[in-house]
């Protein structure tokens, strides 16, 4: 071990946390799929907490994953010990901690064998995942499962070595049923409305695909709780690499974190859990309600910013709402078509979800820049803006900001900003989009055509002809003028 383990148990740094538990003592129960930034400041800095209490001591997580960067992570995290450290980012000083709920990391191979059997052991009892919004198999229009993918056909064709999570998933479930050993609780800890039901129709479906059999086992037998997971973590650069040198640490993997973090839960574990609402969680029959106001408000928010400040040139999420432009922009799309398609859950409105959220936004001290932000809008837009849009037409409410909303990412495609400088490809379908974005100058409909994204909603003609107009400003005027002119109410 080097760096941050030989800190543990060395020279670490007086002002920095470190665990309070024996991490040799700490036995398995959850393997983590998609060990990224998010995972490790949130759902293992709540396990980490309740270790700090003395508990959960049985629950500690191995991570694990099926792509090349998953086999990147874990090399960087084996040779500290599988420890993070986590920066929390506040405008009042920031401070650092050592979490140690990790003590593992499956290696990843071609077919999935180790994932397969680490899942299969008994002692494993939640399998949870953050593979991002768009990793599920879903089509964005129907929301069905989507058999035909290629890498779908490949797992129904050869489910023993699958090439996905869901299918080393179903593998190890298949394992456990034929042994008697039992089901375990699927949990998605990613920002999808229904995370859990998506998550079930994933794993359940590529199962039905190869083994009805094993498919209607998991069904009945298997738990997949929704829930609503909020924490803004940027991706790890040179300005985090830097905070932790000042801070003394020798981390490879450093975790920046903004000063807020939420963990709505449903609480439907057939194999146990966590007592995860002893250290901030909250267990919830009424997750729906928390998760659309997160993902319409917060999520949603995002997707507002996102286009407009990338076309400006604007770096961060903090410098665009300090941009009165953009700022303005945020609030009016919020407050006059989105809030009213929001309801209040325990403890907090839609007005005040709006002003925890610009409050978030605007915190100067974290650099979360407008490129993770705006990053695979063929996912983040069907899934936090068009479920808002549809209900405003279906409730005859105005569109006229999220139909700009739409332009203004339309325009981004295009790979321009204002100034001429390229926006460098920033989804997993960049190229498509761009062909779509150069069609769409002059023909703004064809940008409504993509049916994968948009479905039907180019059909209707108070919206399409709202987009058209918008789009036609932005390419005449530009951004701000024609942003102006919304907020004008010209």
């Amino acid at each position: 071990m080097s760096g941050l383990a030989t800190q543990m148990q060395e020279s670490l740094p007086a002002q920095v946390q470190r665990p309070l538990y024996d991490r040799k003592r700490l036995s398995p129960g959850i393997v983590h799929i998609g060990v990224g930034n998010f995972h490790r400041a949130h759902q293992s800095w709540y396990l980490h907490r309740l270790m700090q209490q003395g508990l959960a001591q049985d629950w500690a997580i191995i991570g694990a994953g099926v792509r090349a960067y998953d086999r990147d992570m874990r090399n960087l995290l084996a040779k500290q010990d599988y420890l993070s450290t986590l920066i929390q980012i506040d405008p009042r000083g920031n401070s650092a901690e050592i979490v140690g709920s990790m003590i593992g990391y499956v290696a990843v191979e071609e077919g999935n064998g180790p994932l397969i059997a680490q899942v299969a052991e008994k002692e494993i009892r939640i399998v949870s995942l953050t593979v991002t919004e768009g990793g599920y198999y879903t089509d964005p229009v129907s929301k069905k499962f989507d058999k035909d993918h290629p890498e779908i056909v490949r797992d129904a064709a050869a489910p023993e070595t699958p090439s996905t999570a869901f299918g080393a998933i179903v593998a190890a479930l298949k394992i456990r049923r034929d042994q008697g050993l039992g089901p375990f609780t699927l949990q998605s800890c990613d920002n999808l409305q229904g995370n859990g039901t998506v998550l079930r129709q994933a794993v359940v479906s590529l199962a039905r695909l190869s083994d009805p059999g094993l498919a209607d086992w998991i069904d009945t037998n298997c738990s997949f709780p929704n829930s609503m997971v909020d924490c803004i973590v940027p991706a790890t650069g040179p300005k985090e690499f830097g905070l932790a040198n000042e801070l003394g640490l020798e981390d490879t993997a450093p975790v920046c974190h903004e000063n807020f973090r939420q963990w709505v839960i449903e609480d439907d574990f057939c194999a146990g859990r966590p007592d995860w609402d002893k250290v901030g969680a909250t267990f919830s029959q009424d997750v729906h309600g928390f998760e659309i106001q997160k993902i319409r408000v917060l999520n949603g928010g995002h997707q507002i910013i996102a286009a407009t400040a990338e076309l400006l040139g604007i770096e961060t999420v903090a410098q665009a709402m300090a941009d009165e432009t953009v700022r303005e922009f945020f609030f009016k799309v919020e407050r006059d078509e989105v809030l009213p398609c929001v309801r209040a859950v325990p403890g907090m409105s839609p007005q005040d979800y709006l002003d925890l959220t610009a409050r978030r936004f605007a915190n100067p001290a974290m650099r979360d820049t407008i490129r993770r932000i705006a990053f695979d809008g063929s996912s983040r837009h069907p899934g936090f803006i068009l479920p808002t849009l549809r209900d405003a037409l279906a409730s005859g409410a105005p569109v006229d900001g999220l139909a700009l909303v739409e332009a203004t990412w339309a325009r981004m495609c295009l790979g321009l900003r204002e100034d001429g400088s390229r926006v460098a490809a920033n989804d997993p379908v960049w190229p498509q989009l761009s062909a779509r974005a150069k069609a769409a100058r002059d023909t703004p409909k064809r940008w409504l055509e993509m049916r994968e994204v948009y479905g039907d909603l180019g059909d209707v003609a108070q919206f399409a002809n709202t987009f058209e107009r918008w789009l036609h400003r932005l390419y005449k005027d530009g951004v701000e003028a024609t942003v102006g002119q919304y907020l004008k109410g010209t």
